[in-house]
């Protein structure tokens, strides 16, 4: 089993990548957690597959949980769900000292954490990602947050879990679309920080993938650490292709596109603009689409798609700040700056491309 000690500003926690976690999912918790209620928060997708061996895995080392089921999908990542969650928890006589467990992807992940965060004014949270996005990415950080009509995470807490369980046999049920999607993330933080790891992913080994997850959660925690609360501008080089991919999704209606094929299209937008304005050189901008590519992620807007749309959605985006774009441009692979000379046109530009 690897561990990994991730720190910030309050207190450190463990990512723990292995297989077979899932069944030891009680005994690894009982480490760090000593409430004994406590509610799994998984989807209609995730809970049939899992949901029974981590309630074992937690009732044999003395915990009370109670499963509570959301419907599969990002529409599920709203306030009305949070609170929903809230009066189903203090229904089954979950309180302070009480703990929740967000078994699924990203949507689960940021769901579940948002409701540790605002649950009894904050419980404590424990991530079990079963995707390799939400292992790579979104468990991650300590950002939790839902959904509005005008765009995605804008309602939301910072929550640092106390305990991360990877358990990378949980990937081999994943479908291939869904399995694809992870590889955004992956391919998002070799173009930000290792080219390297950029080169190794032509060639990656798909049946051993331990060693990629624990890299790239090396590479986020790292990123975080510096700059936990988004104060600085270093953690916004996490979003390198985010801002038009969260506004894909949301013209999309977040049915379109799974999270990772929207930031793949934002990075090809994102190249695009980081070739005008950073030098970013055509040879890495052709390695970066084709690397995608492989992966089998979109690289074009389907023709009929509603662009307009993207645009009212992403003036909305926390990254827009008194009306400046900050966005995030790659000069080389393996390096990224935010930049504030990026005008609203300039995207549209990029946009136009794809």
């Amino acid at each position: 089993m690897t561990t990994i000690e991730i720190r910030n500003s309050q207190h450190s926690y463990q990512a723990v990548i292995a297989s077979n976690l899932l069944d030891r999912s009680g005994e690894l918790i009982a480490r760090k957690i000593r409430g004994s209620r406590c509610a799994i928060i998984a989807d209609t997708n995730v809970a049939p597959l899992f949901a029974d061996r981590v309630t074992k895995g937690l009732v044999s080392t003395g915990f009370q949980p109670t499963l509570i089921t959301v419907a599969a999908g990002e529409k599920s990542k709203t306030l009305g769900q949070a609170g929903e969650i809230c009066e189903r928890m203090l229904a089954a006589k979950l309180g302070r000292q009480s703990f929740v467990v967000g078994l699924g992807g990203g949507m689960v992940g940021d769901l579940s954490g948002f409701v540790a965060a605002i649950f009894e004014r904050g419980v404590q949270h424990v991530q079990i990602p079963t995707t390799i996005l939400a292992m790579v990415d979104s468990s991650i950080g300590g950002k939790t947050g839902v959904n509005t009509a005008i765009g995605k995470n804008l309602i939301g807490a910072f929550h640092h879990p106390e305990l991360v369980i990877d358990d990378v046999d949980v990937l081999k049920t994943l479908p291939r679309r869904e399995f694809n999607q992870g590889f955004a993330e992956i391919i998002k933080h070799a173009i930000i920080a290792d080219a390297e790891m950029f080169a190794a992913l032509q060639h990656v080994d798909l049946g051993e993938l331990a060693p990629l997850i624990q890299r790239n959660i090396e590479i986020k925690s790292n990123i975080v650490a510096r700059d936990e609360f988004d104060r600085t501008g270093e953690r916004a080089l996490l979003n390198f292709g985010h801002t038009v991919g969260h506004a894909i999704e949301q013209a999309g209606n977040y049915e379109q596109f799974l999270h990772g094929e929207a930031i793949s299209l934002g990075m090809v937008a994102a190249c695009a603009v980081s070739a005008k304005k950073a030098g970013l050189p055509k040879d890495q901008r052709e390695a970066i689409v084709d690397l995608l590519r492989v992966f089998e992620l979109p690289v074009r807007l389907p023709p009929n798609f509603p662009r307009e749309k993207l645009f009212d959605a992403l003036v909305f985006d926390k990254k827009f700040e008194d009306g400046r774009v900050r966005f995030v441009v790659s000069s080389t692979i393996g390096s990224a700056h935010l930049s504030s000379d990026v005008t609203l046109n300039d995207i549209r530009e990029a946009v136009a491309e794809l």
